[in-house]
């Protein structure tokens, strides 16, 4: 399986966005985050559902954004080298799936 790499603007800033390997179990959905135009930390984002529960939902660019601003808020500085930033917020889960 190739792993994509999306780009996302949040507050002016250009950031690089893939959701990390699917697992061979039902885990948390997690996604690394870093600028893209520079190295810098890396934001190891994971929230509640497994990514089989967010696909088909139009809301994965929206919570990469707000992931971002999460990090930032708790000391996350992507533009900066240092280690991984990990946040996790299992209580955030995707909404209802519309049939149709």
């Amino acid at each position: 399986m190739a792993v994509l790499n999306r780009l996302i603007t949040v507050d002016g800033v250009v950031y690089r966005w893939r959701v990390r390997k699917r697992p061979s179990h039902p885990s948390p959905l997690s996604f690394a985050v870093e600028r893209a135009d520079r190295r810098g930390a890396i934001l190891l984002a994971t929230v509640g559902g497994t990514p089989g529960d967010w696909i088909g939902t139009a809301t994965v660019p929206a919570l990469v954004a707000t992931m971002v601003r999460q990090a930032q808020d708790q000391g996350w500085h992507p533009d900066q080298p240092g280690p991984a930033f990990a946040l996790r917020v299992p209580e955030m889960k995707p909404a209802q799936k519309r049939e149709g």
